[in-house]
């Protein structure tokens, strides 16, 4: 029997990935007017329709859940029919692609809210760091305090995000749970000292997220959603027991059987919670930091994760895993055009031509 690499099939749900090498969501900061996906992103996502499956960049459920400058939403008609032409050139070129749904919650700014108001929040602690403005850095503020009644009513719109994803064409999506957007802020003690249903304890702290992975495999199915934590990348809020956060965390999705745990690994090699949250968690499990071709098959081949999500490797590769079936050399990524701009650094990237195909 073959043993198991990157390029063994996967079934994720009752979906079957040709491969195990799947797109990470990037945000690129390159939406059209009225924040709505366009002819460009709709060709760089097809471009990278080889991988295993796409996961489309962070997407704002609501017009409140944005904090970057033109992060495509998926709230309107107009994003819809936006995106609408990214999932048809994707399934025209054979691929897969799921909605990653996000709610940044504090890491916002008024500069990005629908009426300049403070962002919200599980409490009204400032976030550490700063937030990138169009006139330049800006200290996370304070934000406001979600009210115990506003609460509901943030989970249906992620209920309606997954039907618009429904509707817009995608094969699934991702709920955003990691780095310090608001529901990882509703989990971690450090951002979350409400004194409601929603804070306090553990189970309480919880409750959030699971009354959002309720409402949207509630509008889909488990099978077609995927949810993605990052335990220690705590740069944005920490926790004083993350380990035990999230194997709690992870022991709940797991009970909605839902698709694939997505885990965004610190940069220590390995990640103290991969093998941890794996035992708790029968679905796929998806790993992702700087993973090269040899981790990844190790990764996988070991049993330790079953497919592997690479970022940068696929801003510059679009066809990653013919490079990394040939061993062809790796294009190098233009740091300076990853956030915003046009065609430069984005679909302007070369793929491998037929004759390399050919020498090999």
């Amino acid at each position: 029997m073959k043993q198991l690499d990157l390029f063994s099939p996967l079934q994720i749900g009752d979906l079957t990935l040709p491969n195990r090498i799947i797109m990470a969501p990037l945000t690129r900061c390159r939406a059209g007017a009225g924040v709505a996906p366009t002819a460009l992103n709709a060709l760089y996502y097809q471009q990278r329709a080889s991988a295993g499956l796409i996961i489309s960049e962070a997407t704002p459920i609501m017009p409140e859940g944005h904090g970057y400058p033109d992060t495509p939403g998926i709230y309107t008609d107009q994003q819809l029919a936006g995106w609408r032409l990214v999932t048809d050139a994707v399934h025209e070129a054979g691929g897969r692609i799921f909605a990653q749904l996000w709610h940044v919650g504090r890491i916002s700014h008024p500069v990005f809210q629908p009426h300049q108001q403070l962002p919200v929040a599980p409490s009204a602690i400032a976030a550490p760091g700063n937030v990138m403005t169009p006139t330049g850095k800006e200290p996370l503020p304070v934000p406001r305090a979600l009210e115990t009644a506003e609460i509901p009513g943030i989970v249906e719109q992620y209920a309606t995000a997954t039907r618009n994803a429904q509707q817009a064409g995608f094969d699934g999506v991702e709920i955003h749970g990691a780095h310090g957007y608001l529901i990882d802020a509703f989990l971690r003690d450090s951002a979350n000292q409400r004194t409601d249903r929603y804070g306090g304890s553990l189970e309480n702290r919880l409750r959030f997220m699971s009354e959002v992975v309720e409402a949207v495999v509630g509008a889909w199915s488990a099978e077609r959603v995927g949810i993605r934590f990052s335990p220690f990348v705590d740069q944005k809020g920490a926790d004083s027991d993350p380990l035990a956060l999230f194997t709690a965390a992870t022991k709940r999705v797991a009970s909605f059987g839902l698709a694939y745990l997505h885990l965004r690994e610190a940069k220590t090699k390995p990640d103290p919670a991969t093998a941890v949250l794996r035992s708790h968690f029968s679905g796929v499990l998806m790993v992702n930091d700087l993973y090269t071709k040899e981790r990844g098959n190790e990764a996988i081949l070991s049993g330790r994760a079953d497919c592997v999500a690479y970022g940068v490797p696929f801003i510059a590769n679009p066809d990653l895993p013919r490079r990394f079936q040939l061993d062809s050399p790796l294009n190098e990524a233009d740091r300076a055009t990853f956030y915003g701009g046009g065609a430069a650094g984005y679909t302007d990237y070369p793929a491998l031509s037929p004759s390399t195909f050919m020498e090999q």
